[in-house]
């Protein structure tokens, strides 16, 4: 074992000393929070949404990570295909992909849906990123053919990718007055921590694993 002159070591700049005295840090890793309005939080105070929220809990939990809110209310999964190299820029470690409710909304063929959430997952793949699907169900009024082509994206493109599935983002606060808000479409602040309760221990696994959701 290497034996460092203390005199030496005390006249060395701090900067240099202090590289010689601290223990390497380990990297904390990031998350990317990619989605819609339901990932940039609206209608609440920015440490409210949930990227602020799952942050705070994985560090209650013992876990050090930075979640990176990358939600835009209003995008489609064609917006996302358009923006997501920005928020690859951020070399993720994981990437949350919530998107599809306003394509549903808006009643957009499934095939493209699928097609563009396809193109996302292949490019966070590529970037080396790993990926955790939340995935999302149709409203009724497209008819039965429509949800049952739409809330299948999801898992097949997880399984395709090899990527982790939360089955659907809302589960637990969806029609639940309590736990939205006047627009009985966007979580309210209660909301939002029971979807963290939920997708937290999924995301902490996978941080854990060190594989953030593929095999």
């Amino acid at each position: 074992m290497r034996v460092f002159n203390a005199t030496l070591l005390a006249a060395l700049p701090l900067t240099v000393a202090a590289a010689f005295a601290a223990p390497a840090t380990a990297q904390v890793p990031v998350i990317v929070d990619f989605g819609d309005s339901l990932t940039a939080g609206y209608g609440l105070m920015p440490e409210q949404a949930f990227p602020a929220r799952l942050e705070t809990w994985l560090r209650a939990h013992g876990i050090a990570a930075r979640v990176v809110n990358a939600g835009v209310s209003g995008d489609t999964t064609a917006d996302g295909v358009a923006r997501l190299d920005w928020a690859l820029a951020d070399k993720p470690d994981l990437v949350i992909l919530a998107l599809g409710a306003n394509d549903a909304l808006r009643g957009i063929d499934p095939a493209t849906v699928r097609a563009n959430l396809d193109t996302m997952l292949d490019k966070i793949q590529a970037a080396g990123a790993k990926a955790l699907v939340l995935g999302m169900l149709a409203p009724p009024n497209w008819g039965e053919a429509y949800d049952r082509a739409f809330d299948a994206i999801f898992a097949e493109l997880a399984h395709k990718h090899h990527a982790a599935l939360y089955p659907f983002f809302l589960d637990g606060v969806a029609m639940k007055p309590e736990l939205n808000q006047p627009d009985g479409l966007h979580p309210n602040a209660r909301g939002i921590e029971v979807l963290v309760e939920r997708i937290g221990p999924v995301v902490a696994g996978l941080i854990a694993a060190g594989k953030g959701g593929a095999s």
